[in-house]
């Protein structure tokens, strides 16, 4: 069983909650505020459009629909589909919710398998994969009216599902299985000031900045696997 995830959350530390998840499992989606007891700071409402008012009345994650769903399907025989799946599966963890099925990372599996993409971002893909074309249908079949915007739960599960889609085009479900745990060697970095330039160049041309940038505690596990490699 396929169980798509996506979620919002009030930040990215180690202490901060899920606000905000959907699920898509079979014909179903099912979308939820959660309330943790945690104020969502504005900088967090700002990307995501969650607000305090939403989640007041909202449940707590182990008292959600989406829990149960969970819960339920956390079987060997469940895969679970994400974008950023160390993430969610942290955030899922530190909810009491360990996943015990099998897990695919979009993210990761684009990275392994498109390369020349500029970025591996959701909203990124849905323009460069021209996802958004495949949106109609999908937004009729869950009861979606409005249109979809980066950074809802709803907007990004459907997405998420889509570029599933197009991945399972290019490869098997055990290899995206295989390649979502698999590090990624990059050849360009993806920020800062030689965004979009090869490390191989950077390297003749500014090796301490490499050498910089693996001081970074919150360094991407790829692009440190990939700076260890070249220098």
């Amino acid at each position: 069983m396929l169980i798509f995830l996506d979620m919002q959350t009030t930040g990215v530390e180690v202490s901060d909650v899920i606000c905000a998840i959907a699920l898509i499992n079979d014909d179903n989606l099912e979308a939820e505020f959660i309330n943790e007891g945690k104020k969502i700071p504005p900088i967090a409402s700002s990307m995501h459009n969650v607000t305090n008012e939403m989640i007041q009345n909202a449940a707590a994650f182990k008292k959600s629909g989406t829990h149960e769903l969970l819960v339920k399907h956390n079987t060997k025989e469940s895969v679970l589909v994400t974008h950023n799946a160390k993430f969610h599966l942290q955030m899922l963890s530190s909810h009491g919710l360990d996943w015990h099925g099998d897990v695919v990372d979009t993210m990761r599996v684009c990275k392994h398998l498109m390369p020349e993409c500029e970025l591996f971002s959701l909203p990124f893909l849905r323009y460069e994969l021209k996802l958004y074309k495949e949106e109609t249908t999908l937004k009729e079949k869950y009861g979606i009216k409005c249109a979809l915007f980066a950074h809802d739960v709803k907007s990004d599960v459907i997405i998420t599902k889509l570029l599933f889609e197009v991945l399972s085009e290019m490869t098997t479900l055990t290899n995206m299985k295989e390649l979502s745990f698999k590090k990624v060697l990059l050849d360009k970095l993806p920020f800062g000031k030689y965004q979009g330039r090869y490390i191989e160049e950077i390297l003749e041309l500014d090796r301490n900045y490499l050498q910089w940038m693996l001081q970074l505690t919150e360094l991407d596990e790829d692009l440190r696997y990939s700076l260890e490699y070249y220098l």
